[in-house]
């Protein structure tokens, strides 16, 4: 069988598998993610077997030391994809949910109720913990998935399908409900964007060029989690070791992912007394520091910054830091270089705070807190499938409730129109 053909096979399945979802009532979807969280642990041996594999080929083939970590399973973080397929179960079921009944001067009573998008193309890159979030978060608001992870994850991905089909199969739900692509041929990716007779949204999430592919060349509709340039701005009324504390976080703690710190911006009122220790602790770190030239005269470790640093998605140690004159500067900063994904402000002036979550244009805004809470667990959406960093149809992490529409429907005594 060609290419072509599997995943059209695939996306047809999909499509007949959503229409026994819709009508799946929430207990049952329920008894699937639970049996899925168990089977998580229960099966980790062959889970972290095959993620053994991938991350020694990744690691062979050179992947950078962040790739490898977003790549890379252990006990622990397969602890926390059981849980967070667990907290999915546990959240309100959006489907069916029927909001805003009003009356017409006709007696007509209508309102608006909750509906699955119906078949989601799901394609992203590196995290196979990504591929058990995403395959909780379509069971539980009644979508059916096709998903194409990285060929460097192949391995791990396909035992993770396993998982869920046969979670699927205890809860009688149909296993075609979850599928993963079982190829790593990049091709898989046009021939699945294309299936506009099956498929009703693609969702892509990885690199900039992955999102820039899918968008071009997708005959579907497209909710983008395009790349994160995050910024904090340390506003001159910051308490210093707050700002410490917060900017740290943001960088350091995991710097291979979207929600990192890439670019510190910091008003000059408060760089001498605020950025020489910074940067200091975060050369410690192992920080790269790229800096403007103002950085450059209070900490000449750092790097030259050149303009392609200022709209860059580093993903590793690396940061970019300019020292600005006033807010307006970093309010400019940022709509010119950012991705619309996560922006914060460390401050103590409260209309400052007001204005920054007024006038920034992401999907999160943070006062006082790391860049690092733009996620779905960490926001109480259990999980995510993503960050939408357009504003069709969602803006910001996607949950189960992000995950449907509505529709209208209309209760009547006979009424005709005239």
């Amino acid at each position: 069988m060609s290419l072509e053909a599997m995943i059209e096979n695939m996306a047809r399945a999909a499509r007949k598998a959503a229409r026994q979802l819709r009508s799946t009532d929430t207990a049952r979807k329920d008894k699937a993610l639970i049996r899925l969280s168990e089977s998580i642990i229960q099966r980790q041996d062959k889970i972290l077997r095959e993620n053994a594999e991938d991350v020694t080929a990744a690691r062979d083939a050179g992947l950078s030391p962040a790739m490898l970590d977003r790549l890379a399973l252990n006990p622990a973080r397969l602890k926390e994809m059981a849980d967070a397929v667990r907290e999915v179960a546990l959240l309100q079921d959006p489907v069916g949910s029927v909001t805003g009944m009003w009356k017409r001067p006709n007696g007509l009573m209508v309102g608006r109720m909750r509906i699955p998008l119906g078949v989601i193309g799901f394609i992203y890159e590196s995290r196979p913990n990504v591929t058990t979030d995403a395959a909780a978060l379509c069971l539980k608001s009644g979508n059916t998935v096709i998903l194409k992870g990285g060929s460097e994850a192949q391995r791990s991905n396909m035992a993770l399908e396993a998982v869920c089909s046969e979670a699927l199969a205890y809860a009688g739900i149909s296993r075609d409900a979850i599928q993963v692509i079982p190829t790593t041929r990049r091709e898989a990716v046009g021939i699945l964007i294309a299936l506009s007779d099956y498929l009703d949204v693609v969702i892509p999430r990885g690199g900039e060029e992955l999102i820039r592919f899918v968008t071009q060349n997708a005959k579907v509709p497209v909710l983008k989690h395009y790349k994160g340039v995050c910024h904090i701005f340390v506003d001159e009324s910051a308490e210093t070791t707050l700002a410490q504390e917060v900017c740290f976080n943001a960088k350091v703690q995991r710097p291979g992912v979207c929600n990192a710190m890439e670019t510190l911006l910091v008003h000059e009122g408060i760089s001498g007394e605020f950025l020489l220790p910074m940067l200091q602790r975060f050369r410690k770190a192992g920080v790269e520091i790229r800096g403007c030239p103002k950085t450059l005269e209070i900490f000449p470790e750092a790097v030259p910054a050149v303009e392609s640093d200022w709209p860059a998605e580093f993903l590793d140690l690396i940061l970019a830091v300019r020292v600005v004159k006033d807010m307006d500067e970093a309010l400019e900063h940022i709509e010119r270089y950012g991705s619309r994904h996560t922006e914060a402000i460390i401050t103590s002036d409260y209309n400052r705070s007001q204005r920054f979550l007024a006038e920034v244009d992401s999907s999160v805004v943070l006062v006082n807190a790391s860049t690092r809470f733009n996620d779905g667990n960490q926001l109480g959406l259990g999980a995510e499938i993503g960050i939408n960093t357009s504003k069709l149809h969602a803006f910001g992490p996607m949950g189960p409730k992000e995950l449907t529409a509505t529709k209208f429907i209309v209760f009547g005594q006979g009424q005709i129109r005239t």
